[in-house]
C-alpha cells in the first residue's frame, strides 16, 4: 500500500472522532419492524444501498468533490456540497451526514491540515456533508480517487454491519461474512462512480428512505438515525 493511502485507514477508522458509531442509517427501525431479521436480509439491504441507495449517491458526490479540489474548481465543489445536503431526505439523514462531516473537518484541521480545508470553507461556509468532507481532504493530501472511494465505501458498510451486530440482527462472524461478500460490489461501485457526475445522482432504495423517516419517531432506540 502506498504511504499516501495510510491516512485513509486513520480517517475512516472507528477511532477518528466523527461519531459514526451513533448512527444506524435507519437499520434500527428496519430491525424493529421485521424487515431485517437475519444475515441474508441484512446483506440484501446493504447491497441495495451500494447499488441503488444512499451509498451510490455518496460515492458520486465524493468523486465530484475530489475532482473539484484536484483542479481547484470552487464552484464545482460548492455545487457538490449544496446537493449533498439537499439529498439528505430526512432530518436524521441530514443530522447523520452533517454531524460527521463537520466533525471530520474539525479533526482534520487539528491533525491533518491542508489547503483543501481552506478551499472548502471558501466554497461552502456552511455545514459540510460527510462524503464531501472526506473527499476534499483526501484530494488535498494527494490520495488517489480510486483508493479513497473504495475506502469510504468499505467504511460505510463496516459501520452499518457494526450497528447490526449491536442491534442483534447478526453476530460478529456473520457480520464479517457479509462485509467480505460485499467487497466486490463495493469495488464495482467505486469504479463506476469515478466516471460519474452530478447528473447521475438518483436512487430507488425506497424502503431504506422510509426507515430513516420512521426512525425519527421510534419510541425506544439506541442510535441517532
Amino acid at each position: 500500500m502506498s504511504a499516501l493511502h495510510l491516512p485513509l485507514m486513520i480517517w475512516l477508522s472507528p477511532s477518528f472522532p466523527v461519531g459514526a458509531f451513533a448512527y444506524s442509517h435507519g437499520l434500527e427501525w428496519a430491525f424493529e419492524c421485521g424487515d431485517l431479521h437475519d444475515a441474508q436480509t441484512l446483506q440484501d439491504w446493504l447491497l441495495d444501498l451500494v447499488r441503488h441507495g444512499s451509498l451510490a449517491n455518496d460515492l458520486i458526490l465524493f468523486a465530484v468533490a475530489h475532482r473539484a479540489v484536484s483542479v481547484r474548481d470552487e464552484a464545482a465543489l460548492a455545487e457538490a456540497a449544496e446537493l449533498a445536503l439537499a439529498l439528505a431526505n430526512s432530518a436524521e439523514r441530514r443530522l447523520e451526514t452533517v454531524t460527521q462531516g463537520n466533525a471530520f473537518v474539525a479533526a482534520a484541521r487539528a491533525a491533518w491540515p491542508c489547503a483543501a480545508l481552506d478551499e472548502i470553507a471558501r466554497a461552502w461556509p456552511g455545514d459540510i456533508a460527510y462524503p464531501v468532507a472526506v473527499a476534499a481532504t483526501s484530494a488535498g493530501h494527494g490520495v488517489a480517487l480510486d483508493a479513497a472511494l473504495e475506502a469510504y465505501a468499505l467504511a460505510f458498510i463496516a459501520n452499518l454491519v457494526s450497528a447490526s451486530v449491536r442491534l442483534g440482527i447478526v453476530g460478529q462472524t456473520d457480520g464479517q461474512r457479509i462485509t467480505a461478500r460485499l467487497v466486490p460490489s463495493l469495488h464495482a461501485a467505486a469504479v463506476v462512480a469515478q466516471a460519474q457526475g452530478l447528473d447521475d445522482l438518483g436512487g430507488c432504495a425506497l424502503r431504506s428512505d422510509l426507515a430513516a423517516l420512521r426512525h425519527e419517531t421510534q419510541y425506544s432506540r439506541l442510535f441517532r438515525s
